[in-house]
């Protein structure tokens, strides 16, 4: 998968990385990553830490240059180009403000370097002031901004020069949950409202999962799958992908045929996975994607039957819109289920710790990755 252009039906990628690698002596961080990013997009790198997503995002920059594979951005190579010759703004991490400027002063250091006359400076910061919501914040130090007010500058200061293409790298992580989730739903709107194409790096899903139009997931230097937010939680192309998006329960098994696997004692039907029989898998399914199932359930439609077992209630945990519900049938070979029920569903199925209750895993929601124990090929 270190191969993998994503193309958009009828629309010319604004941002066209082939084959980029990078390495740091015997380590490769980027291992012939391609990708296309399209005008106006709103695209995450989402992955754990060491992946290859800053790498990736300073390479674009011309912070970090490629050991291999070309950068073209609006039709133009600027593989080699260094960044002060490249259409882009960056808002980092640590936000980078200059202490002894002024806000607005900070928003005019690029414009200023430009050869602006003064009042088109003086009107653009008065603009992007406005953009961010800081219209009365321009005469104050950094020291004397909140770390929010903060990082709505460093945006300002990165769209002054009206960029191709803004860059941000991780830069909601240094702020408190409240703040993060208010400023993410700001960014989000101030970006589709200008329209600019932005590539933001975050190993946080949340934050991917709701301001991106396209998520790529990236492990070990190679780009796992790419999708939109839907997608990537949903259909999930790899074991990494599905556990590292969400929560997800993992039990061992072995196939049938096509689309049925044993787990334990007992047979399941699932999603199709073209594996072999007898090799060994994942089975893997979403915690809000078990179904509790009362008496109701058989008497109008025989075929919940598929995939329904009784499990014992190991534990509950309550938080706060739904309970988190610790499930064990010793016929599954001792692995326990985690399942997400809401309050009125566990009210409805009298569900509590020690009791027993009927669940069904559907069959299009029980993916079936290959183990990393060995697969037999077909």
């Amino acid at each position: 998968m270190a191969d993998q252009l994503t193309h958009k039906s009828g629309s010319n990628a604004y941002l066209q990385i082939d084959r980029l690698t990078k390495k740091f002596g015997n380590f490769v961080a980027l291992d012939s990553v391609s990708l296309e990013v399209y005008e106006g997009e709103f695209v995450c790198f989402l992955g754990p830490s060491g992946c290859g997503k800053t790498t990736l995002l300073r390479a674009i920059a011309g912070l970090d240059i490629q050991t291999s594979g070309t950068v073209r951005q609006a039709d133009v190579d600027i593989s080699a180009l260094p960044p002060y010759e490249r259409d882009f703004g960056i808002v980092f991490q640590s936000y980078a403000l200059f202490p002894n400027l002024t806000a607005e002063r900070n928003i005019a250091f690029g414009l200023e370097n430009q050869g602006l006359e003064k009042s088109a400076i003086g009107k653009r910061v008065t603009e992007l002031l406005e953009l961010v919501g800081l219209p009365d914040q321009g005469p104050k130090y950094p020291a004397q901004l909140s770390g929010g007010q903060q990082q709505r500058i460093a945006l300002a200061r990165a769209l002054a020069t009206s960029p191709g293409l803004l860059l941000l790298d991780e830069p909601l992580s240094a702020l408190d949950a409240k703040v993060r989730g208010h400023l993410r739903q700001e960014m989000k709107a101030l970006q589709r409202r200008l329209g600019v194409t932005t590539v933001m790096v975050t190993h946080d899903q949340e934050e991917a999962l709701t301001m991106a139009d396209r998520i790529v997931v990236m492990n070990h230097g190679v780009i796992e799958q790419v999708g939109t937010p839907t997608e990537i939680y949903r259909e999930p192309d790899t074991l990494f992908v599905a556990d590292f998006i969400g929560a997800m329960n993992q039990v061992s098994g072995r196939t049938n045929d096509e689309n049925s696997i044993t787990i334990g004692e007992l047979n399941f039907k699932s999603r199709a996975h073209g594996l072999a029989s007898e090799s060994e898998i994942v089975a893997a399914i979403r915690p809000e994607d078990i179904v509790p199932q009362g008496t109701e359930d058989f008497s109008n439609d025989t075929s919940n039957v598929e995939n329904s077992l009784e499990m014992e209630v190991e534990s509950m945990e309550f938080l706060g819109s739904f309970w988190r519900v610790s499930l064990n049938n010793s016929a599954l070979g001792g692995a326990s289920l985690i399942a997400d029920m809401s309050i009125n569903a566990a009210r409805r199925h009298e569900i509590d710790a020690g009791s027993t209750i009927r669940v069904k895993l559907p069959s299009e929601r029980l993916w079936v990755f290959p183990s990393a124990a060995g697969i037999k090929a077909d």
